[in-house]
């Protein structure tokens, strides 16, 4: 079956000599992981390659065949391309944390355009952006929607909050309780937007230590979840 469709780069893995395995979240066919055969092979295949940049926006055509585990790609082209996200160190470090959340958390071969739409946007709004310190941490709070654990809010002046349940608490409940300023702040992003988001002022300590927090709520809810490889790079970067 011929596809074409729209799709984010999750990941990539250089494979034998001259070969590519990639992981991309496609608009029409959810995660789908393709082998690029012999595409380091030569400089036209490096140009290509080059399209295959982490969170990387495509527009593909693949001739996707059910069950297959590693698709093949019969054409590809940017659908945008972004001024900042990979050439700004910072915003590079964010690149690479959430492309590893996002191919660890992102395993279903379903389409879900809710979730594409959302994905698409907010790297859109990111590359846009001069401030965006605390992006990732509200686009984690936010992403949790789309994969099914989002906070009840039912509760949500009572002063704790528990990861497991994934609801907010009169009292401290079990070991995965979280209150003061990681309560505050959670309480905080769950009301805001992209766009309000540098009215929150927070130091790098609380954000590294809500960002733990939000790491842990990945990892109760979703079994496979481990936390990125890449987490130490970007606590050092907006240290």
């Amino acid at each position: 079956m011929l596809v074409t469709t729209n799709a984010i780069v999750l990941s990539k893995l250089r494979y034998k000599d001259n070969d590519l395995i990639v992981k991309c979240y496609t608009q029409k066919l959810g995660a789908v992981s393709f082998l690029l055969r012999g595409v380091l092979k030569s400089k036209k295949g490096n140009s290509k390659a080059a399209y295959f940049q982490l969170l990387s926006q495509l527009q593909i055509v693949t001739t996707y065949k059910n069950n297959r585990g590693l698709q093949s790609i019969k054409e590809t082209k940017p659908h945008c391309i972004y001024s900042s996200l990979h050439t700004h160190v910072l915003k590079s470090a964010i690149v690479m944390f959430l492309s590893e959340v996002l191919a660890s958390t992102l395993q279903e071969e379903e389409q879900n355009e809710n979730l594409y739409h959302y994905l698409e946007n907010t790297l859109l709004w990111l590359d846009s952006q001069a401030e965006y310190s605390n992006f990732h941490l509200l686009f984690l709070v936010k992403l949790t929607k789309y994969l099914g654990f989002y906070p009840d809010l039912t509760n949500i002046d009572f002063q704790y909050f528990n990861l497991l349940e994934g609801e907010f608490k009169l009292k401290p409940s079990g070991k995965h309780s979280i209150y003061g300023e990681d309560l505050t702040l959670l309480k905080t992003l769950l009301g805001t937007t992209f766009d309000a988001l540098s009215d929150i002022k927070i130091n790098a300590k609380q954000r590294q230590s809500f960002l733990g927090k939000i790491l842990l709520y990945y990892e109760l809810h979703l079994g496979s979840f481990r936390p990125p490889k890449s987490l130490q790079i970007l606590n050092q970067v907006f240290s």
